[in-house]
């Protein structure tokens, strides 16, 4: 896998974290949409997605499987 970069705005770190999330009103509850994450915007990103209660889960860019 090569190096995954943060989905943080300007951020150009890489990506230590997985956001698992989804939208209830436009996706089934089974999609799974990510959003990559380095240490220092981990709290951010999954604050704005648990406000909109759109936040799964949160894993480790380790533990993605390759086709994701």
């Amino acid at each position: 896998m090569s190096e995954l970069m943060c989905s943080a705005k300007g951020c150009r770190e890489v990506a230590e974290w997985a956001l698992r999330w989804n939208n209830p009103k436009l996706h089934t509850a089974d999609r799974r949409k990510t959003w990559l994450a380095c240490d220092a915007h981990r709290t951010h990103l999954e604050n704005f997605l648990s406000a909109r209660s759109f936040l799964r889960e949160t894993v480790s860019v380790a533990d993605l499987p390759d086709d994701t």
